[in-house]
This record gives C-alpha cells, structure tokens and sequence, in this order.
C-alpha cells in the first residue's frame, strides 16, 4: 500500500457530525460496501463546512479526506467541474484541472485503477447533493 495514501487518510479533522447542515448525501459502493455520509452547510452556493463518516478502506477514507479539506469555500460550480472531470485523472491522459485540485492528482492514478470506485465514492456522495443546485 502506498504510504501517501495512509498520509493523507490520517487527516480525520472533518470526520464529524454537523447537526445544523443543509443538506446530507449516502451513497454506498456496490462494488465493495464501502458507505459513506456526508453532512454540508450550502450558503449562496458556497460550501461553508463538510463532515463526513464512512465505513470504508483506506483509499475512500484518503479521499474524502482531501476533499473535506479542498471543498470549503468553494462554489458548487467549481465542484461540479471538477467531479466531472475527476474520472479522466485515472487514464494518464493530459487533462487540465484547476491548481485547487492539483493534491488528487496524488492519487488517482492509473496506478489505483483497481480501487478507482473507492476513490471516487465521495465525489460521487457529493455531487448527489449539487448536481441540481
């Protein structure tokens, strides 16, 4: 295993509940079982804050960490452009994807193909909440 996974994974600083949340997402992998919920404060289309918890592996954990950290202050908009283009990172085709996301660039590489779905799950969990804001 990849020890930057484990790295980036043991930032847990957003693994809470936020009880006065504006919109909550769960989405489970069919692939593996891996769950996930994530709560988010939504104001004038800017996440404010993220909490998560998940019942998953390590990659999944890797990546809703980062996302956690990267997600706040962001407009949905940019959200939405980034998990859309989020796929392609794994193809090691050129892509170009804001200086913002450049950290997922890290791991989600064609070197994680098979954990792929792990690794998405939480952009997935996310983008059920602001694909129609």
């Amino acid at each position: 295993m990849d020890l930057r996974i484990l790295e980036i994974a043991s930032h847990t600083e957003n693994n809470k509940i936020i009880e006065d949340f504006t919109y909550k997402s769960k989405h489970k992998n069919p692939l593996c079982g891996d769950e996930m919920e994530i709560r988010l404060i939504i104001k004038d289309d800017i996440i404010k804050d993220m909490g998560y918890q998940c019942k998953s592996c390590v990659y999944c954990q890797a990546s809703v960490s980062l996302l956690s950290r990267k997600i706040k202050g962001i407009n949905i908009e940019e959200i939405k452009t980034f998990i859309t283009q989020s796929e392609k990172l794994f193809d090691d085709v050129k892509i170009s994807i804001d200086k913002h996301w450049k950290d997922f660039r890290e791991i989600f590489i064609k070197k994680n193909l098979n954990r792929k779905e792990c690794l998405l799950l939480p952009l997935k969990t996310i983008f059920k909440v602001i694909k129609n804001k």
